[in-house]
């Protein structure tokens, strides 16, 4: 009996639950929010923008870097997991 149940869990197709074009739009999305207040930083009054300094240095900054590393080197990224996985 337990060894029937096995062999059909065996049999389970991998389903993935988006497409890589909606991960995309998403990581996309999210980058550019993200690189929005950087904007505002920038090209905003020193003043006023010495407040959120700790936000830019440890949310928003670190946020668009990954995410554009991911969208830039994700596919490496996944093929190395995959690899190591494997082992």
């Amino acid at each position: 009996m337990l060894i029937s149940s096995i062999s059909k869990c065996s049999k389970l197709t991998y389903k993935p639950i988006m497409n890589d074009a909606t991960k995309r739009s998403i990581l996309r999305w999210i980058h550019i929010i993200f690189a929005l207040p950087i904007f505002g930083y920038i090209y905003g009054p020193p003043s006023e923008t010495v407040q959120y300094l700790p936000y830019f240095r440890f949310i928003y900054f670190p946020a668009v870097v990954l995410s554009g590393l991911w969208m830039w080197k994700g596919q490496a990224l996944r093929q190395l997991i995959s690899k190591i996985g494997k082992k």
